[in-house]
């Protein structure tokens, strides 16, 4: 009689997720967001079993807000701002929840040197000047969570500024107090979202040696009076740490910094799940902006984690997110863009590959990142057949009485070996038995991989049941082929004694190329679109300026310009014919915008082709960009974020241009008239002058001229007068 057990599951909770009825009011725990939550797996070695996830992201879900706020002299004018931000947050979350809890903490540097100053009169006022600080400190928890907004802007309109000697912040150990000492801050089992506002870096683990301090980081609570105490003893921690206590603690982490160290944390968040990074304004005027756009970020998105995995046992996931869209390995993991209300789901299988060496029970858990709910999965594993239990002792099966028969197969007795215990354990090392188990002299007896019993080779067995040894002299094996996307064969074929014998349609030592040449179909049903050949299912351009799956794709070529305008525009503008239906139409190519022409990249920088355009648009404006298929076949455009629009006319000048320009070829005009008529005045008085000369008569010529003067002679006069 033959046994075949098989694995089972069987679901020992399952509430459904939750579904809100007109705006009801539930309590954190009465809301159920994953789907099941509990469930028993019963694995047989080999043979996986699956399950699947639900996920819906629920309204009005209450949420934990801690801000933590770094304290030292350049974040002066940055706490001006935050005095009244707990009133003005309160009004901007309520928009997305009723039930909203916020709390503060600061925190400046350990207060040891090199950090801080330890004179007397720097441990008692830190600043420079006629300034007035408060004594420098590690951590300080000023508020606990609270729903009242008054008393967060009481509290915090109380603190004063710090100071420290090196520019580093300790703001790692603040996180490490926030995330593990959960009763003094006040978490609830809610989204909890903990906000690092800094405008500096941070020390991690190794930099307290500066200040002698060698002990690492403990990782637990040690607040007094809502003090850290241990900062002179413990170093700061490292980043895989903080990343440990966050995830265990379900925080997710933003960090609001300036824009000088958005470099710097960008790094950070992609080394810490569930966290995301914005621009702090110089004096954090944007705060509250910052912070619910990186809420809206963080809590679109599920990722799934799971605790440690027993050895021996696999899991994959498959997800099913919004718009059909499926992955699988670590993509698998997540979904995005989710909305309240979304429900998404995700295809679970959990594997064994062997029985645990104590083969006792196993538990592992499967939660959201960020999220407080889990799914607990009970593993029982399926490591022997019930036949065990009808063994027939000293079975006239096994040799003579040799041994037990268990389950078909015998199980000798001490001093006996063999299929039927047929041979002595002092026999096995004889020279003509391992004579027959060698292949030839210069090989090992059964190739290593085995026993020799009985001038037989018995091939060993691996931990993977579907992995064998075979063979006369145990020489081959079903797993030492080639392998392919860390496959065997490639997925494409089996091993038979080291050697792929592939599938159809499959060829190569991994059985990784394809013969199949319709992936290289173009649109005109040219294979590689005549500019290429088909190797293994692939694609291979001879036009270097051709690229894509299929040869299709020419960045460079002309009208590539004119064929995106319309899309660039309308993505980087809200502009243009496709600015209503952009989101459907353009969404093909991922956008990066830059600051200027010289932040464009250049043909010379990249390994594929670059095509820089520029275009107008309807208002006579400039646009630049440039269009590229990167070597992952993904379309990118960068784009200058500002348009070269031409300066308007400055109409004062040009009227006072043309005024004064009507008024000065008036005075011309009126000066050359005047001077034409000078000259014609002067022209006509000399010919008036001149007639007048030639009309005189000559009274010599003129026989008739008679004077009309005429003389007469006093008779007297001339003599002398008679006497008186």
């Amino acid at each position: 009689m033959m046994e075949n057990p098989r694995g089972s599951q069987n679901t020992l909770t399952n509430k459904t997720v939750t579904s809100r009825k007109d705006k009801e009011k539930l309590k954190p725990e009465d809301i159920t967001q994953i789907q099941p939550q509990k469930i028993s797996l019963s694995l047989r070695s080999g043979q996986a079993q699956s399950f699947d996830l639900k996920f819906k992201r629920a309204e009005d879900y209450p949420i934990d807000l801690y801000y933590l706020m770094d304290l030292s002299y350049s974040m002066k004018d940055d706490l001006e701002n935050v005095k009244n931000l707990g009133t003005s947050l309160m009004i901007e979350m309520s928009k997305i929840t009723s039930d909203f809890r916020i709390g503060f903490g600061s925190f400046v540097e350990k207060t040891v040197m090199p950090y801080i100053s330890t004179t007397p009169a720097k441990l008692l006022n830190p600043c420079t000047g006629d300034q007035n600080c408060t004594s420098p400190f590690s951590y300080k928890n000023v508020l606990k969570l609270t729903n009242e907004g008054e008393k967060f802007n009481t509290l915090v309109g109380k603190q004063q500024i710090s100071g420290n000697l090196d520019s580093p912040e300790g703001g790692f150990d603040a996180i490490m107090q926030v995330a593990v000492c959960g009763h003094h801050i006040g978490w609830r089992n809610v989204t909890r979202l903990l906000v690092f506002s800094t405008d500096a870096g941070f020390h991690f683990a190794g930099d307290g040696k500066l200040g002698g301090i060698v002990l690492p980081n403990d990782g637990k609570c040690h607040l007094e009076n809502n003090m850290y105490t241990m900062s002179h003893y413990y170093d700061y921690p490292s980043i895989a740490h903080l990343v440990q206590k966050l995830s265990d603690n379900n925080i997710q982490t933003i960090f609001a910094v300036t824009e000088e160290f958005q470099p710097v944390y960008k790094e950070l968040k992609n080394l810490i799940p569930k966290s995301a990074v914005g621009t702090l304004s110089a004096n954090s005027s944007n705060v509250i902006n910052l912070i619910i756009d990186a809420y809206n970020s963080l809590s679109s998105e599920v990722i799934l984690e799971n605790s440690k995995l027993p050895e021996g046992v696999t899991i994959a996931y498959t997800s099913y997110c919004k718009n059909g869209l499926v992955s699988e390995g670590e993509s698998g993991r997540k979904c995005s863009n989710i909305s309240i209300g979304d429900e998404v789901s995700f295809a679970i299988s959990v594997t064994a590959k062997g029985c645990p060496s104590d083969g006792k029970p196993e538990t592992i858990k499967i939660k959201p990142l960020g999220f407080t709910e889990e799914v607990e999965i009970l593993l029982n594993f399926i490591c022997e057949c019930d036949c065990h239990k009808d063994s027939q002792m000293n079975s006239p099966n096994c040799h003579n009485g040799n041994g037990a028969f268990e389950c078909g197969a015998c199980k000798c007795n001490e001093g006996r070996i063999g299929r039927q215990c047929e041979c002595s354990s002092n026999d096995v090392s004889s020279e003509d038995m391992d004579k027959n188990c060698r292949k030839d002299n210069g090989t090992d007896i059964c190739s290593n991989n085995g026993d020799c019993v009985c001038g037989t080779c018995e091939c060993k067995k691996r931990e993977n049941p579907e992995e064998r040894y075979s063979g006369e002299f145990c020489d081959c094996d079903n797993f030492n082929c080639d392998r392919s996307n860390n496959k065997l064969c490639g997925g494409h074929g089996h091993c038979d004694c080291r050697v792929c014998v592939c599938d159809a349609n499959w060829t190569g030592s991994a059985c990784d190329c394809s013969l199949d040449t319709s992936t290289c179909l173009a649109a005109n049903k040219q294979i590689c679109n005549g500019r290429g050949e088909c190797e293994c299912g692939t694609c291979k351009c001879i036009d270097p300026k051709f690229q894509g799956p299929t040869c299709e794709i020419c960045p460079t070529c002309p009208g590539v310009c004119a064929e995106h305008k319309e899309c660039v525009q309308c993505r980087a503008f809200g502009t243009g014919e496709k600015k209503d239906t952009c989101e459907r139409d353009c969404s093909y190519f991922n956008l990066i915008k830059v600051k200027d022409r010289d932040k464009l990249p250049q043909p010379a920088s990249q390994s594929f082709p670059l095509m820089h355009c520029k275009e107008r648009d309807a208002n006579d404006c400039w646009f630049y960009y440039t269009y590229a298929v990167n070597n992952n076949t993904e379309k990118e455009v960068h784009v200058v974020e500002t348009l070269d629009c031409p300066a308007g006319p400055d109409i004062i000048p040009i009227v006072a241009g043309v005024v004064a320009g009507i008024v000065l070829i008036g005075l011309a005009l009126l000066l050359i008239w005047k001077l034409l008529m000078i000259i014609h005045d002067r022209r006509e008085f000399a010919k008036f002058e001149k007639e007048k000369m030639n009309a005189k008569w000559d009274t010599q010529e003129n026989p008739i001229y008679k004077s009309p003067i005429n003389k007469f002679q006093n008779p007297h006069y001339g003599r002398k007068s008679a006497a008186l």
